[in-house]
């Protein structure tokens, strides 16, 4: 049974706070963001390089747009700084509110910028910018959200707890991508044939962005009616709190720093490859060294796309409990040599000359299920690994830096290696990260059983 309310201890004499309004509000707030930084991913590869780069060079506009796309990564460690520094100075709610609002902005923004035929170099530069806000914001919640689920868990279900924030990344990638096969579908819309003028590139892809800022405000209007969390107020109480999260942080923790942040970088690699990457090499923007391309219309793989994240979004379920029973040590290294196989099969699956629909459709469902398992238990595991008083800082640049090493690089590579090595290149890639990984977690105990409030 799922505990029914969390009591402040700071205000004990206010009402506890209901389990469902917490689950809600770590679990909507994460749904936002990535839904925000998914319609920037799906735009990154099927708008983005023909509206706000120079014409010409195909290859060289897609670079550009993932450029982008990857400048959100470097945004995200800074995020993670400056919101970690006032999570663990002020409070969990506060911060959480701040970085819900700095990324929905940003988003919304995107939705209104001009392109490259009506501002020039311009139009990049203010999209990159608004990126890089997202980035900002992003850096600051997932610490936040993932602080909120454990830091009021039931004893021995706090893996069960902290999978609600996770499951908000399949939420909104299902969100993001039927919004835009939607408007695909409504609009008649194709990638390879349709003109420039066509009505989805001119005002349809704005729609999602623009959309963006009705889910926010339902974001905020559950984030602003919690509490403190218990954790968060016994350390304020105990006076326990430190002027520079992150000096203290550098200073204390910085084995795991180093630890959370590669213990992280399968999962990134993973995710990237198997969404972003795979749209750009599925849909034939970017060919095999062989020189052949595969030919999915962008309608047909987002359909592709939305049947497999449902196998990540089952699958961070599971693996909640999954942590909870064997730990999450023990669990994630298991998980992790999958992920090495996986990407040594990649020259077998995504052969161009044996590929079709069920080949495909197979492979996201292998990827998005590993992806699902991987990610369901960091939540748990990273916040672990910290003391209270740097928790939100220590937890989030983890995170926040393997994104770069993980995350923000992989399409690129990706996109290189397949041109000029062949795709099982690509995931020899995703084994080599994975094995980084693998050896991270042997480099470090097993969580599954510390009290939040005595470290």
């Amino acid at each position: 049974m799922i505990q029914s309310a969390v009591r402040n201890i700071d205000h004990p004499d206010q009402p506890p706070v209901p389990r469902s309004r917490i689950v809600i509000a770590s679990m909507v707030g994460t749904s936002i963001e990535f839904f925000d930084f998914y319609i920037y991913a799906t735009a990154a590869v099927l708008v983005f390089p023909k509206l706000f780069f120079p014409s010409g060079d195909d290859t060289a506009a897609l670079l550009s747009s993932f450029a982008t796309f990857g400048l959100a990564f470097v945004a995200r460690p800074i995020g993670s700084v400056l919101f970690g520094h006032f999570g663990d100075r002020i409070g969990r709610k506060a911060t959480l509110v701040g970085s819900l609002l700095t990324m929905g902005i940003a988003t919304f923004i995107i939705g209104l910028l001009p392109t490259f035929d009506q501002v020039g170099y311009l139009a990049p530069a203010l999209l990159a910018l608004m990126r890089f806000c997202q980035g900002l914001g992003l850096g600051g919640e997932w610490s936040g959200a993932a602080l909120l689920a454990t830091e009021t868990a039931e004893k021995g279900k706090r893996a069960w707890a902290a999978m609600w924030p996770q499951l908000g990344a399949p939420i909104g990638f299902f969100f993001a991508n039927g919004l835009f096969l939607l408007l695909i579908y409504t609009l008649d819309f194709d990638a390879k044939t349709s003109p420039a003028d066509h009505a989805f590139l001119t005002w349809g892809w704005r729609i999602p962005f623009l959309a963006s800022a009705i889910i926010v405000i339902v974001g905020l209007y559950v984030r602003l009616k919690l509490t403190e969390t218990p954790v968060f107020a016994k350390a304020v109480q105990e006076g326990k709190k430190v002027k520079a999260p992150l000096a203290e942080v550098v200073r204390s923790s910085w084995r795991q720093l180093i630890a959370g942040t590669f213990i992280m970088v399968a999962t990134y690699t993973l995710f990237y490859i198997v969404t972003t990457w795979i749209v750009s090499y599925g849909t034939g923007k970017v060919s095999d060294a062989s020189g052949e391309k595969l030919s999915f219309s962008y309608s047909d793989f987002l359909e592709l796309q939305i049947v497999a994240v449902l196998f990540f979004a089952v699958f961070v379920m599971v693996s909640g409990r999954m942590a909870d029973r064997f730990g999450r040590r023990a669990f994630l290294l298991v998980v992790t040599a999958l992920i090495i196989v996986f990407g040594l099969c990649f020259k077998w699956i995504l052969d161009p000359s044996t590929m079709n629909n069920g080949v495909m459709l197979l492979f996201l469902i292998l990827g998005m299920t590993l992806m699902g398992l991987t990610f369901g238990p960091m939540s748990a595991i990273l916040p672990e690994l910290f003391p209270t008083n740097v928790r939100y800082t220590g937890s989030g640049i983890s995170y926040n830096v393997s994104s770069i090493i993980g995350a923000a690089v992989a399409p690129f590579i990706a996109t290189w290696i397949v041109a000029d090595f062949g795709v099982g290149w690509v995931g020899v890639y995703l084994a080599v990260a994975a094995c980084t990984t693998f050896t991270a977690l042997l480099s470090v105990r097993e969580t599954k059983t510390v009290d939040l409030t005595q470290i």
